[in-house]
């Protein structure tokens, strides 16, 4: 379907600022973009990326900031990848983009053994192939389509799988320290996305790679949180809620906390007379008021 299409219905554009209301406060909240950027808007093809490029456009289009966009495709080789499909969205859309083309799907499969999940030496190559073309032509900030729900399963991942509290962060800084990330859909949940993108009627490009092994720990990961949200709706968004909240004196991890100093910290404790004379002094403030 072209993004010029016939006007939306009511439900569609009541969904629509919903979206863009959230992805703004994402925005706003860990300060993702600034006057002057180059957004490069990683486009894979799926329901998450076209989301992103929808918002990120309505928001060039309304926001007092002035920022550039390009969306950017890695060409991975897949079998029965349709090249054209992208390009001419994006140019019906009338949105500069680039088409890097890498074979990557032949080295993962060459590499990986069957049966183990490809989503680690994928990403990473992805990445590097991103990352050297944000480098190449000014790129200031790097988009991603990560969600709320991702987040939140990531987090689940390194703590099941990896010992780890850990998860996605809206706004980080590349291992290199070359490169800016941002994840505007942060706050943005699955559900809504997939009704967006079937409001919109995006060309949807699944993927053959990573996305087709039913065995993968993400999807055991992603069931089981369904299963919940199913049995205590918005729990999802409470887990997503607890990773804003973070209380690092009631965990366990002494890089982030300084324990030893606690001592120095201490009081000496009230004796029997102070605490009769303090709790005489809030009884006379209670009484006066």
């Amino acid at each position: 379907m072209s993004p010029v299409a016939a006007k939306p219905s009511r439900t569609l554009q009541r969904l629509a600022a919903q979206l863009r209301g959230s992805v703004g406060k994402a925005i706003a909240d860990f300060d993702m973009i600034k006057a002057g950027d180059r957004l490069m808007v990683c486009l894979s093809g799926g329901k998450d990326s076209y989301t992103l490029l929808d918002m990120l456009l309505s928001m060039q289009r309304s926001a007092p900031l002035d920022f550039e966009l390009i969306a950017v495709n890695l060409d991975q080789k897949q079998p029965g990848f349709p090249p054209e499909v992208l390009p001419r969205y994006l140019e019906a859309a009338g949105v500069p983009y680039h088409i890097l083309e890498q074979d990557t799907y032949s080295v993962v499969k060459r590499v990986v053994p069957e049966g183990r999940t490809m989503c680690g030496l994928c990403s990473r190559l992805r990445r590097g192939a991103l990352y050297r073309f944000a480098r190449e032509s000014g790129v200031t900030k790097i988009a991603l389509g990560h969600h709320r729900d991702d987040i939140v399963e990531t987090m689940f991942l390194n703590l099941f799988f990896g010992g780890r509290l850990k998860a996605m962060a809206p706004k980080l800084l590349s291992d290199d320290g070359a490169h800016i990330v941002i994840r505007p859909l942060a706050y943005v949940a699955e559900s809504d996305i997939a009704r967006y993108a079937r409001g919109r009627a995006f060309p949807l490009i699944p993927c053959k790679l990573c996305g087709s092994q039913d065995n993968m720990q993400r999807r055991a990961v992603k069931k089981m949180l369904a299963e919940w949200e199913l049995n205590f709706p918005g729990r999802t968004a409470s887990i997503f809620s607890a990773l804003r909240n973070v209380e690092t004196a009631h965990l366990a991890d002494p890089r982030h906390f300084d324990f030893a100093g606690l001592d120095l910290q201490r009081v000496a404790p009230m004796s029997e007379r102070d605490e009769e004379l303090l709790t005489d002094e809030l009884a006379c403030g209670a009484a006066l008021a």
